[in-house]
């Protein structure tokens, strides 16, 4: 219920989602759907240990390791974001999804997340 009302008053501002923290205040997924984050060529994602480790999720983050991609399961910081360059989510529904802007932070749809995006596209319709 917390996820579509975060939704519901995120989309009443003008946004098509929400970001949610987990109980700590750690960055924790989107309101429907698990989020990836890249810096320096590697990807950083929120440790599952308190929200659904998505299965999509878990497809993707052993596609960025069979493409030798160092991929980061940690606790990430709100503050963090500005660091991100490349953001995008993941779910059943979203599949791959790039995110454009968080909040006051920018992020470019990179070459890494297109690559994601095709190669999880092509795993799930071939």
């Amino acid at each position: 219920m917390i996820c579509t009302m975060s939704k519901h008053a995120a989309m009443a501002k003008g946004c098509s989602d929400a970001m949610m923290f987990d109980y700590r205040g750690y960055v924790a997924e989107a309101t429907g759907a698990n989020i990836f984050f890249v810096k320096d060529g590697e990807v950083h994602t929120p440790k599952a240990d308190c929200f659904l480790n998505g299965l999509t999720r878990q497809t993707v983050i052993g596609m960025l390791k069979d493409m030798q991609i160092k991929v980061h399961e940690r606790h990430i910081m709100p503050e963090e974001l500005e660091s991100f360059e490349q953001c995008w989510l993941t779910g059943t529904a979203a599949e791959v999804t790039p995110v454009g802007q968080i909040g006051d932070y920018n992020f470019e749809v990179g070459d890494l997340t297109k690559r994601v995006s095709l190669e999880y596209e092509r795993l799930v319709r071939a």
